[in-house]
């Protein structure tokens, strides 16, 4: 796999002056965004007048944006009134449209014991939703502790996100509960007497409001916050050049790192037969293999369709330049994004660019956390960049990201059962990729621990070759019901691979 490594550099340069900033399909539309237009208030509470295409027209957010509120308190104890607040939040408001909501905060070792409620407003109905849960433990998914990724500065605390759709309007509150009240809350019943204090909320909390974009014009741009008008256009102007310029070069150079595998800038990478992969597995291990490798059958699973992330329209400016790779891939961690099921297949690719911009924007990551995504309809996509081949470090089992990939199911899973679409797309992909790494998806393999709270750091772990997320760290993720179908993930991608 070394030469592979290497065999996609040396294009990345040329192909960065060749290849448009937008793909195909979105270049025709996408478009800079005037400082009037951006600092458009936002639209008044009630029904919105106009249509939804009228909205995509006039909107500053068909680049993708984000709008980062300050929660406020919304209780205190009236006998101690200077003590921080046990209940923050937001009253209803109407604000820009958003798809999907987290909250975050400053200390990413800190944590939210409590619970976030959301409700969102219907953009184009006025309709409010109900209170929504959001899932407030995912500090297990991130970048190992002592890497740069996670030693950067810029990471924080983070629920998981939660996909509502296209809104206008939104109401949250964050209650700080005991692990014990949190338990009352979700059903349990348990005495209500002699129950701890709850916990302070973490400090800096703030709602986090992501605008997909359109998929007309996702890949191109970044809109945040309105800039000032008026002053050293010139300079301006070049600063704009030159963040196109270094967007142009990551496109690029997101996409040659796959161009062994597919044309450049590719929006998907085809399937393959067991014949065509056989022979790519041959040409990928190309002088690592020995004589006896080279004459026994290689046990690799058919390559599946994969969408790249041009495919679904990733906006490489965000994310940091370069890759990070690991040694091999030992092992496959199945997660779901416990983002909420309420979403049509169609809505997949402004899902992930959704999760992509929180997991970069809001969590301050260096790149969407996980390798690979599906959908409930057995689409596989391209996660974190660098080439869906290689051993990308990814940041999805806090602990056990080395020599490992994250595979994330899209929806949330500890009551809803997988499709068997779903089921069926991670034996396929798992198949193909540990085929490349000649492992067996049936068997077990030992992994170092670099620090959970299941496993210390240090300890050599022996896991199933394809795990759930909560076999590296005290997690209910990947949600009761999908952890139950690893088993038959593990048998279908052993026949998938001829074994």
């Amino acid at each position: 796999m070394r030469g592979f490594l290497a065999s996609s550099i040396g294009v990345t340069c040329a192909a960065a002056l060749a290849l448009p900033l937008t793909p195909p399909a979105f270049a025709a539309t996408a478009r800079p965004v005037p400082a009037a237009e951006a600092a458009r208030p936002a639209p008044h509470a009630g029904t919105p007048a106009t249509t939804p295409s009228d909205r995509r027209a006039a909107e500053p957010s068909a680049a993708g944006s984000t709008q980062s509120l300050p929660l406020e308190p919304l209780t205190r104890d009236r006998a101690t009134p200077s003590a921080p607040a046990t209940e923050q939040g937001l009253p209803r408001r109407a604000v820009r449209h958003f798809s999907l909501v987290g909250v975050v905060w400053d200390d990413p070792d800190a944590e939210l014991h409590g619970r976030v409620q959301v409700r969102t407003r219907t953009a184009g109905t006025g309709t409010w939703s109900g209170w929504q849960d959001v899932e407030t433990h995912n500090a297990d998914h991130a970048a190992d502790p002592d890497t740069p990724e996670r030693a950067s500065g810029r990471v924080r605390g983070a629920t998981a996100p939660l996909w509502v759709g296209d809104s206008d309007g939104v109401e949250l509150r964050v209650r700080s509960e005991s692990d014990d009240s949190a338990t009352d809350s979700a059903g349990h019943t348990s005495g209500t007497r002699n129950l701890p204090a709850a916990p302070p909320l973490p400090s800096g909390l703030r709602l986090e409001l992501v605008d997909p974009g359109e998929d007309d014009a996702a890949s191109s741009g970044d809109e945040e916050e309105p800039r000032a008008a008026g002053g050293a256009n010139a300079e301006n102007s070049a600063l704009t050049e030159n963040s196109a310029l270094t967007e142009t070069s990551a496109v690029a150079e997101a996409s040659a790192v796959n161009a062994d595998l597919a044309p450049f800038g590719a929006t998907e990478i085809a399937a393959l037969s067991r014949t065509e992969t056989e022979q790519e597995y041959l040409a990928l291990n190309a002088g690592e293999l020995t004589e006896r490798q080279l004459q026994a059958k290689p046990y690799v699973g058919p390559r599946p369709g994969i969408v790249t992330r041009r495919g679904w329209g990733a906006n490489e400016g965000l994310r940091e330049s370069g890759f990070r790779y690991t040694k091999k891939v030992k092992a496959a961690f199945v997660h779901h994004t416990a983002s909420g099921n309420n979403y049509r297949c169609s809505q997949v690719p402004s899902l992930i660019r959704s999760i992509y911009r929180y997991h970069v924007k809001s969590m301050g990551w260096r790149d969407i956390g996980y390798n690979f995504l599906i959908d409930k309809c057995g689409k596989i996509y391209e996660g974190r960049a660098g080439g869906v081949a290689k051993p990308v470090l990814g940041a999805h089992t806090l602990g056990f990201n080395s020599n490992s990939m994250g595979i994330a199911v899209l929806g949330s899973y500890g009551a809803t059962k997988p499709s068997k679409s779903a089921v069926k797309a991670v034996a396929r992909l798992t198949a193909w990729k540990l085929g490349l790494y000649r492992v067996n998806p049936k068997g077990k393999t030992y992994l170092k621990s670099a620090g959970s709270n299941l496993h210390r750091k240090g300890k050599k772990v022996r896991l199933n070759v394809i795990s759930g997320h909560r076999d590296g760290f005290k997690t209910e993720c990947p949600g009761r019901k999908l952890y139950g179908k690893l088993g038959s993930a593990r048998s279908k991608a052993a026949r998938y691979q001829g074994r």
